[in-house]
């Protein structure tokens, strides 16, 4: 499988949104990745309910949701109604981890789990079968245009062999600070998906910077 490009929607102009959903749907990015921020568990607030609606009621493209936010089991209902494909709650997030990922699949949305830069990735050897995508974050949580943390390779390939231990079909997703200069080591060191918000929505060509992405070999 060629390895998907989920442009983050953080970055995006907020005041022209639905020109920024018709650009990713006519690029070559996979996914819309939106992150969901409560202002607890990261110190910022960012998209609702009917911001994800609007996205979803424009959007040709598989959506992404990234919550970052306290107590996601009491949402995730409502996010997938909202239009998510994909739901990722955060492990740390998660009182009981196997019963959120039941209760995304329920819903029918496929279920991610991210990792802090600080969490090793051992917390998921007991769910990874249940994962469909597992987000490292590259950077520590809450706001865009931060700078990338290197030991991310090292924990990208450990997650890798922990997936092919358990013969798992889960993704890997990297998030935070990817550029043209880091992604090829993120996809040689195993990434599957990679979250661009910054690099894209700041480029003079966001639709051609997506096309850079996607054409980037292993």
């Amino acid at each position: 499988m060629s390895h998907l490009i989920a442009p983050s929607v953080l970055a995006a102009n907020f005041g022209h949104m639905d020109h920024d959903v018709q650009m990713l749907n006519q690029s070559t990015a996979d996914w819309i990745h939106i992150d969901v921020m409560d202002g607890r568990f990261v110190p910022n607030i960012s998209f609702g309910f009917p911001v994800l609606q609007a996205i979803k009621a424009k959007a040709t493209k598989t959506l992404d949701v990234h919550l970052m936010i306290e107590s996601p089991e009491l949402y995730i209902e409502q996010f997938q109604k909202a239009g998510a494909d994909i739901i990722t709650v955060h492990e740390e997030a998660c009182t009981h981890l196997h019963r959120t990922l039941q209760q995304i699949k329920d819903t029918g949305a496929k279920a991610g789990v991210a990792l802090n830069p600080h969490t090793p990735i051992q917390v998921l050897s007991e769910v990874i079968e249940d994962i469909d995508v597992v987000c490292l974050m590259s950077v520590n949580p809450g706001f865009g245009g931060q700078k990338f943390i290197q030991h991310t390779y090292r924990k990208i390939e450990q997650l890798k062999a922990l997936i092919v231990e358990r013969n798992a079909s889960t993704l890997i997703e990297i998030d935070g600070g990817v550029n043209l200069d880091n992604a090829p080591l993120l996809l040689r060191a195993g990434a599957d998906v990679l979250v661009a918000g910054s690099f894209v929505f700041n480029s003079n060509n966001p639709t051609n910077t997506i096309l850079e992405l996607k054409n980037l070999t292993r």
